[in-house]
Formats: C-alpha cells, sequence, structure tokens
C-alpha cells in the first residue's frame, strides 16, 4: 500500500434496498430480511407489489370490475402489513404498487431509486425451472446484487 492515505466514497453496506412482495408466503418472508437488514444497516427501504392484470383478455361484463376490486383489496391489506411491520420495527418504509411484468417493474424502480441491493422470494412455481424466475431474471441481469429469500 501507498504511504498515501485512501479515502473511499460512499457506505458500508447498501444504502438504498428494494424488497419485491406479492403476498406469498416466501415474499414476505423476503419483505421482513429486506426489512431487518434496511434497519441495521441504516438503509431505506423499499417495498414493491408489481401486479400483472390480463388488460387484452376481454371479461364478461362485471367481471373486469369485480378483478379491479379484488386487486384494489389485496393491494390494501398488503400495504397494511408493510406499514404495521414498518411501525413494529420503527422505520420508515415506501410502499409502491404498479402494474406490470414483476422483472420490468422491479428493475425500473430500482433503477429509479439507484438500489444497492434487491430482496426477492423464491418462486414456488414448476414452470420456472424452465423459463426461469423472477429471482433468476434479476440475478441474470447483473445489475444489483440480489438476496433469494426462501
Amino acid at each position: 500500500m501507498s504511504s498515501q492515505t485512501r479515502f473511499e466514497l460512499g457506505n458500508d453496506g447498501p444504502s438504498v434496498i428494494v424488497a419485491g412482495v406479492d403476498g406469498s408466503d416466501s415474499s414476505l418472508r423476503a419483505g421482513a430480511y429486506a426489512a431487518g437488514l434496511a434497519r441495521r444497516q441504516g438503509a431505506s427501504l423499499v417495498v414493491v407489489f408489481a401486479v400483472t392484470t390480463p388488460g387484452t383478455i376481454s371479461f364478461a361484463p362485471g367481471l373486469a370490475g369485480a378483478l379491479e376490486d379484488s386487486l384494489t383489496e389485496s393491494v390494501a391489506e398488503l400495504k397494511a402489513q408493510v406499514e404495521a411491520g414498518a411501525s413494529y420495527i420503527g422505520m420508515p418504509v415506501q410502499f409502491m404498487s404498479v402494474r406490470g411484468d414483476p422483472y420490468s417493474e422491479l428493475s425500473r424502480i430500482a433503477t429509479e431509486v439507484r438500489a444497492d441491493a434487491v430482496v426477492v422470494g423464491a418462486s414456488a412455481h414448476a414452470g420456472h425451472r424452465f423459463i426461469g424466475s423472477l429471482a433468476v431474471r434479476l440475478v441474470k441481469a447483473g445489475k444489483w446484487p440480489v438476496t433469494v429469500v426462501p
């Protein structure tokens, strides 16, 4: 090492963590893990609920409204869970509900908030072994460290 003193810019550890949740047990564990990590690191936490809705499918009259009502209720319940957990551990959390492909939306938001890490739950869908899960796609993108919580 040279005799000059070196200074490193930045932080030790992440300063912004993005957690993807969808209401599944695995994603809720990922959210809890991300909250604990953010609390310990003094980082900001952004919780993202990305939902894909079938926009091109024609619904029977009334079915689209029922689907929308159910989705709105699910978002409100998940937001309440996230806010209650954040209040319990005494840290602020930004909750975002977006529509679109979960991979695209998580990537977009993580880029916008300049995330240092992304935390998601492991997929339980058998088909993801062939086409790739959200977690695998995020890891392959190589833009952020990705933690996959079982």
